[in-house]
């Protein structure tokens, strides 16, 4: 059952783009058009040599923020609040996905390579506002992002996680890695599965998985910790 693979399961951390909303609802296209758009401006460059550069960027670094930093020493704050600057109303509340957060024993955080601004919106639009101990973005991270280690020791640390108990939610299978290698349960939540060693387990529907971890472990069942 895939609930004892999660008995020693107290900290819950959950990754926020198409991780806590589902990727059909298209939230992130309008960031990437304003990325673009402010790559455009900013570095004096053509709409197809900005989406080269937001690309290359976020596959090398992580981010296509972090790219900006490193080699343009862009100021991280005004672009964040630029380009997250979008509607919320494509997003829809997922009343079944609450409750089940709201059961998970233990704390629960989110972290995202957004802002944390920009969470707290996504989170008022899905019904999820309240359902967490803390809600973490890039900046408290020093602006260094998942798949970095040290991002994540950085944020574990102010948050107060324990990733020897403690399960980690994401889209991205880059950003599972430092999770594994700390001892974390790691989920793979996308449309396709990325088959890794570091990866546990892989759901389509994050709210239908939350279901089989709440269901009671059977009482033989030792706790798996690979």
């Amino acid at each position: 059952m895939v609930a004892d693979r999660f008995t020693h399961v107290r900290h819950w951390v959950f990754d926020l783009d198409n991780t806590l909303y589902p990727p059909e609802m298209r939230l992130f296209d309008q960031i990437e058009v304003r990325m673009t758009a402010w790559v455009m401006r900013e570095l004096g460059v053509d709409e197809a040599e900005a989406n080269r550069l937001r690309t290359d960027y976020w596959r090398r670094f992580g981010t296509t923020l972090a790219g900006l930093m490193d080699l343009h020493g862009i100021d991280p704050e005004g672009y964040l609040t630029e380009v997250h600057e979008i509607d919320f109303t494509v997003l829809s509340p997922a009343p079944d996905l609450a409750a089940r957060i709201a059961d998970l024993p233990g704390k629960r955080i989110v972290y995202t390579n957004g802002s944390a601004p920009y969470a707290q919106q996504v989170l008022a639009a899905r019904g999820l506002a309240g359902l967490f101990d803390g809600v973490y973005g890039v900046e408290h991270a020093g602006f260094r992002p998942k798949p970095e280690r040290g991002a994540f020791e950085t944020v574990f640390a102010a948050a107060g996680i324990d990733s020897t108990v403690a399960a980690m939610f994401e889209d991205d299978p880059r950003n599972l890695a430092a999770p594994h290698a700390m001892g974390m349960r790691t989920v793979h939540v996308a449309p396709l599965a990325a088959p890794a060693d570091h990866i546990h387990h892989h759901t389509v529907d994050l709210t239908g998985f939350l279901s089989q971890v709440l269901i009671a472990p059977s009482p033989t069942a030792t706790p798996a910790l690979d």
